[in-house]
């Protein structure tokens, strides 16, 4: 997967624009998995897809592996990017790359203390962090 972000460091709704990787693990049987913020994190104990920050200069796929081996342990093998979502939280503005992961090596464990659970639609987890929502709603639509 590789990305190109023509928009990437141009300002979203007049704040800089944090870039995120986030991962969509995919079992065979459409769960699932969400993790719950750790304390001290802006919206603890909300849940979301897994995913961190990009680096000066890195790329969304890179970024992704870095992150799911940071937080879950596991080596990403499989991924493409699936939907870029711009989102306004308060603590701030930033451009989601949602990339489905249907491929990994090693079992998913929280590496950070948090904790995580496979789901299915619905969710039966709360909260959801605000973002998670939509992603939740194109799972619901690919399902139909």
């Amino acid at each position: 997967m590789s990305e190109t972000r023509e928009n990437a460091g141009k300002i979203g709704a007049g704040r800089p624009v944090t870039e995120v990787a986030v991962g969509v693990l995919m079992q065979p049987d459409g769960r699932y998995l969400l993790a719950q913020r750790p304390a001290g994190k802006p919206y603890e104990g909300y849940w979301e897809f897994p995913g961190g920050k990009l680096e000066a200069g890195e790329s969304v796929e890179a970024a992704l592996v870095r992150e799911l081996h940071e937080e879950l342990g596991i080596e990403v093998e499989v991924s493409h990017l699936w939907h870029t979502l711009e989102h306004d939280y308060p603590h701030a503005y930033v451009r989601l790359f949602f990339c489905k992961v249907t491929q990994w090596s090693g079992e998913p464990h929280g590496r950070e203390g948090q904790a995580f659970a496979w789901q299915s639609l619905p969710a039966d987890v709360s909260p959801l962090l605000p973002a998670t929502i939509p992603v939740l709603e194109w799972l619901a639509a690919e399902k139909k």
